[in-house]
């Protein structure tokens, strides 16, 4: 079977299946942060699907979805639209959102 990019509207039942799952205090931050997906490009591996769907930002971090790993990644950016960095973890949304909260509280 041939790899097919996420479509906007699967990823939007990905993230409210995942938002049901969050802790209040989890669900707190992903609100804060969220945005409505968009395609960001990244160099390695992005080209194929168009880039990858962007969900949150803070800071200099985007969460994305890789959709080649079936998983949530938090990267660097360098600029709006551009991640720096490509990661294939296969997180869960809630499972992202944590690890920000982590960064957040380490510093």
């Amino acid at each position: 079977m041939k790899w097919k990019p996420i479509s906007e509207a699967e990823l939007l039942k990905t993230i409210s299946d995942a938002e049901r799952r969050m802790t209040p205090q989890l669900f707190r931050l992903w609100e804060a942060i969220k945005i409505p997906p968009e395609k960001w490009s990244e160099a390695d591996y992005g080209s194929e699907g168009g880039g990858f769907w962007v969900v949150a930002v803070i800071g200099r971090k985007a969460v994305w979805f890789n959709d080649i790993e079936d998983g949530f990644n938090c990267s660097l950016y360098t600029s709006p639209g551009q991640l720096a960095e490509y990661f294939c973890d296969q997180d869960a949304l809630e499972l992202a959102v944590q690890k920000v909260l982590f960064m957040i509280e380490a510093n």
